[in-house]
């Protein structure tokens, strides 16, 4: 990336001095009102970053990564936004972590705090939205920026791209349903259209359409809520469904609560195969399949890439995607039973 401007390089263009452009960032009164648009004008078409922490640096020398967290809530997110942080924290870099609660306004509001604070680089695990806003201002204060797990800004060449092969995943799971003896398998969880929906159901419904059995999705809000809701809408309107592919281990968990609600045995009535392998899938009764991510490790590979590009210059690829692997447990395989 190109060098980020300066106060003199404002000064510059504007016209005036360092200090008149240092009056105006500081809101000084003292500016007349004609100058102070001449250096707002100027700052805005260098893309100037003023650093309120009043450091004095910026760049890799400010050891601040801004991680940037869709939803901090979800234990996914969390140990991954762990990972990454201690992975800075070992080579001598703070984080500032926000979570942004799937809301676009929120993020952008990050973004540009954390931007006027001087961070060095920013890991974002997005928000959805249309609004390109909030990467267009992390483009003109040149910050090295990788999007996560999520991808809703296009130009990977700016912003590179890294995740698990959710598709692959989804392959393994249904094939593994499929070789359970379930044939009348749902995709569960998950806002319909979302990429990220998209990505975990594709190789569900390719493995699906290949063995000639009928694709069948609810789709909502990938929650415990949803799951257990879900359910028990199957046992009373679907009871020949006998297999599930859910979009999380959230949403098989919730399955779970609610089939043995409606008195059905997960892992022998129906099987379920969850999504992400989150601590608790191992510690449930019965213990539940997942499609294992290592969000952990994944944490750790793009807290190392980002510090390759900041402080070696080693730019990730634009896009790159992890292996995932199943892990089978007693909601697909069944209850060992004296």
């Amino acid at each position: 990336m190109k060098k980020r401007p300066t106060i003199l390089d404002v000064a510059k263009k504007a016209g005036v001095s360092k200090s008149t452009v240092s009056l105006v960032l500081q809101n000084s009164p003292s500016v007349k009102i004609a100058t102070r648009d001449t250096v707002n004008e100027a700052i805005k078409d260098l893309g100037y970053v003023y650093n309120r922490s009043a450091a004095g640096l910026r760049g890799a020398a400010s050891g601040l990564i801004g991680l940037i967290i869709n939803d901090l809530r979800n234990p996914f997110f969390t140990e991954f936004a762990a990972s990454a942080q201690m992975e800075f924290a070992r080579k001598g870099y703070a984080t500032v972590i926000a979570n942004t609660d799937e809301d676009p306004d929120v993020q952008a509001q990050v973004i540009e705090s954390m931007i006027e604070h001087g961070v060095s680089a920013f890991v974002i695990s997005p928000t959805y939205g249309e609004d390109t806003s909030a990467f267009d201002r992390i483009q003109r204060a040149n910050i090295p920026t990788m999007q996560v797990l999520r991808q809703t800004d296009k130009r990977t060449d700016l912003f590179p791209f890294a995740s698990h092969n959710y598709a692959a995943g989804g392959v393994l799971a249904t094939e593994h349903l499929i070789g359970l003896g379930c044939r009348k398998i749902a995709f569960v969880g998950g806002l319909e259209n979302r990429p990220i929906t998209l990505e975990r159901m594709t190789g569900y419904s390719e493995v699906m359409a290949a063995r000639g059995l009928q694709v069948t999705a609810f789709h909502d809000r990938p929650s415990r809520a949803f799951g257990r809701e879900i359910a028990l809408h199957i046992a009373a309107e679907h009871p020949g469904i006998d297999g599930a592919v859910c979009f999380s281990d959230l949403v098989a968990l919730g399955m779970m609560s609610g089939f043995a609600e409606a008195d059905i045995r997960t892992g022998e009535d129906i099987r379920i195969v969850g999504f992400d392998d989150i601590e608790e899938s191992c510690l449930a009764y019965p213990g539940l399949s997942s499609v294992r991510c290592d969000t952990a490790s994944f944490g750790k590979k793009a807290a190392e890439a980002m510090l390759a590009w900041i402080v070696d210059g080693t730019r990730p690829p634009d896009t790159q995607r992890y292996d995932v692997e199943l892990i089978a447990r007693q909601s697909s395989t069944g209850l060992k039973r004296p």
